[in-house]
């Protein structure tokens, strides 16, 4: 089975590094306390404390490997050496609904990195597909389930 290319901001593999270290430096040795503690408790067959401290481990266990698989497989993009006349990912783009005149800005990331509280979009979402490649005073087809158009107003 082929690995998903993964693509990140050089600040996107640092949160997921961090998160990574977090998890092997912190959460895993807490699991692991949790763990011996719930076992002292005896009779593991009817033991929740045991149950959950297994189910937790398993989770950040699972969350560890997806980590190191996502960013063994990274290629790190570092949009200081592109263009900042083009929308390229990691660029900052303000763009303008040609719909409603809502101004909106936006980040291009790759997926691993998407978060709408941090008005960050994938760089495969359907508007991020419409405006990469795209200029100042473009107009871009977003091909969502009800279509819709933007201008491009600024790209940083």
């Amino acid at each position: 089975m082929e690995l998903e290319k993964v693509i990140l901001t050089r600040e996107g593999a640092e949160k997921l590094n961090s998160e990574l270290r977090h998890l092997i430096d912190n959460v895993r040795p807490e699991v692991i306390e949790q763990l011996a503690f719930a076992r002292s408790l005896g009779d593991l067959s009817e033991n929740a404390d045991y149950d959950a401290a297994k189910a937790r481990q398993a989770d950040v266990e699972l969350r560890i490997r997806q980590l190191e698989d996502i960013l063994q497989g990274a290629t790190i993009v570092d949009n200081a050496t592109t263009s900042s006349k083009v929308v390229t990912f990691g660029r900052t783009v303000t763009i303008k609904h040609l719909g409603n005149n809502k101004v909106m800005i936006y980040q291009i990331v790759g997926t691993h990195e998407t978060s709408p509280s941090e008005n960050t979009i994938s760089n495969v979402s359907p508007l991020g597909i419409a405006i990469m490649g795209g200029h100042v005073g473009d107009v871009a087809l977003v091909k969502a389930p009800k279509p819709y158009s933007v201008e491009i107003i600024k790209i940083e």
